[in-house]
């Protein structure tokens, strides 16, 4: 077999794009910002928002924050923002070679984004319906989407991940039911309370309480600087 020589091989033409998978817990259900596209290709079908690079001096990360300004109005310095994975099948895009970085994003429960950009509409879909394919998307997005929920439900194990899902102030029991949407599965009350509230720096208490979670007044916490769960707060194993 012949080998190319190096005067002859030139550098492959590759699109760099972004895509943003954006959860939430809404309706008690752990749910991902779609948007409806409003070009080909998958015109019409939902997708995760998200777009090309603007130019090749402009950097991924900054490219994450202007897709997500544009096609959902999201302002990524509200909510928690991080690079999630890159995805690089030959065939993903029928356009011709893209290589996508997805970057995942945590957000509390907030009125519908306003589409913009390349997407005609936006709305929040459950989590439940992309996995087991009763709604369909575009491009290779219900595989990125597969593991964007692994990803968050991994990192609840071990960083404060959870109170990002939480609009400040929250209770106690506003936490638990993010580890239990998220998980799938329910947390004893007083285990939890004792786990959350005795890794330093994960809670900060504002001093206010409130009776919004029916019962007797519950205090109000904001999310603190710590970022590592330290013991983790492990997942019950599936049967």
């Amino acid at each position: 077999m012949p080998t190319k020589s190096k005067d002859s091989w030139k550098i492959p033409k590759v699109a760099v794009a972004v895509d943003l998978a954006v959860l939430t817990v809404r309706d008690d259900e752990l749910q991902i910002l779609l948007i409806e596209r409003a070009i080909s290709p998958f015109r019409g079908q939902l997708a995760l928002p998200g777009g090309f690079i603007a130019s090749e001096r402009e950097d991924i990360d900054a490219a994450a924050v202007r897709e997500l300004a544009e096609e959902t109005g999201l302002d990524a310095n509200t909510l928690h923002l991080e690079q999630m994975r890159t995805y690089g099948t030959p065939e993903r895009d029928p356009r011709g070679r893209v290589v996508t970085v997805c970057y995942l994003a945590v957000v509390p429960d907030l009125p519908l984004p306003t589409a913009g950009g390349d997407a005609r509409a936006a709305h929040w879909e459950p989590v439940r319906t992309v996995l087991d394919d009763s709604t369909s998307v575009a491009f290779d997005h219900g595989s990125i989407i597969a593991d964007a929920v692994d990803r968050a439900r991994g990192k609840l194990e071990y960083t404060t991940l959870g109170a990002a899902f939480c609009a400040s102030p929250f209770t106690i029991s506003e936490l638990r039911h993010v580890y239990e949407t998220v998980w799938g599965q329910r947390l004893d009350p007083r285990n939890f309370h004792r786990k959350v509230t005795g890794v330093e720096g994960f809670l900060v208490a504002t001093g206010e309480r409130t009776t919004r979670d029916g019962g007797r007044p519950a205090a109000l916490f904001r999310r603190g600087d710590a970022r590592l769960m330290h013991p983790p707060i492990l997942r019950a194993a599936k049967q």
